[in-house]
């Protein structure tokens, strides 16, 4: 769920034993920082930690974060499941890449393919990857190997998708697609960042018999929203976009750590791992922090004689 085919996300940062000494509640305010929308600068101005310290800290506590969500997301006993794809772009937009760089992932648009219980409002996997057929079989089977029973599940009516379902599941699901009618009837000026006219849905199934009451995409429409408000690499219109891929990675990871197991959710009044049965209660940020090896943090490198 967190590997895409050109990049692991899931190995330590290789320039961690550069990084001083960080005090654990430093590493604590920082994260909470991050994890509140605010960009690496904003945060370094509100900690006063440094900016390559909260770029080390935040890519290996991306790994561990990542490693843990893929451990403990086994055996889920979702019914209902969302899958939608969010856009945003690292280095620079589509448009604007240079020649020689166009075709390089992480250079240019990326996508988080992203599934939600629509009953817990768990996210049990994501993947920072390229919206093509490739990337949507390894989200949808990623997704499938961690479900224990069959499972109702709806898209948008994005194509990639029948074949990875169909690949991934076979008849042992109730798949529908919810396709979205758009009108064109924008002024020119309002094309640009608002978006088309919705006239209506229709409701296309699938797979096995799902029911039509629940096919939806409205919890994983809503959980992009989440996504841009709670990480400035999301919101648009800013120079706070990722410019490297791997940190955009390990933003994601930290941000669904903390949706997952932290945020109380406001309809819940739970987290969404103690409301899934993933945790039997509410995480602080010290135990996020905590879940990286204290060794990671005492290490300033050893000089060696000539």
């Amino acid at each position: 769920m967190f590997v895409n085919n050109r990049l692991d996300f899931g190995v330590f940062s290789s320039t961690m034993v550069s990084m001083n000494k960080i005090t654990r509640e430093d590493r604590c305010r920082v994260v909470s920082a991050l994890v509140e929308g605010n960009s690496i600068r904003s945060t370094v101005r509100m900690t006063g930690v440094a900016k390559n310290t909260v770029a080390k800290l935040l890519a290996d506590l991306g790994c561990v974060c990542a490693e843990y969500q893929d451990q403990a997301f086994r055996n889920l006993t979702c019914r209902r499941i969302q899958l939608d794809e969010i856009w945003s772009f690292c280095y620079s937009k589509g448009k604007n890449v240079p020649d020689e760089r166009k075709g390089t992932f992480g250079i240019g648009d990326i996508w988080t393919l992203v599934a939600i219980d629509a009953d817990t409002k768990l996210v049990p996997s994501w993947l920072v990857a390229t919206r093509d057929g490739d990337s949507a079989k390894a989200f949808v089977s990623d997704l499938a190997s961690r479900l224990a029973n069959r499972v109702q599940l709806t898209s948008d009516g994005h194509s990639a998708y029948l074949e990875a379902v169909e690949q991934a599941f076979g008849m042992n699901v109730d798949y529908a697609m919810l396709v979205k009618l758009y009108g064109s009837d924008q002024a020119p000026h309002e094309a640009r960042y608002s978006p088309a006219n919705c006239l209506g849905c229709k409701h296309k199934p699938v797979t096995g018999h799902p029911d039509d009451n629940h096919v939806s995409t409205s919890f994983v429409e809503r959980q992009n929203l989440t996504m841009r408000m709670g990480m400035r690499r999301f919101t648009r219109l800013t120079n706070g976009f990722s410019k490297k891929v791997e940190n955009h990675g390990h933003a994601i990871a930290l941000h669904y750590m903390h949706y997952n197991f932290v945020r109380l959710h406001q309809t819940l009044r739970s987290t969404p791992a103690m409301r899934a049965g993933v945790a039997d209660h509410k995480w602080s940020i010290e135990e996020i922090v905590d879940l990286l090896p204290e060794l990671k943090y005492n290490t300033r490198p050893k000089k060696v004689a000539d």
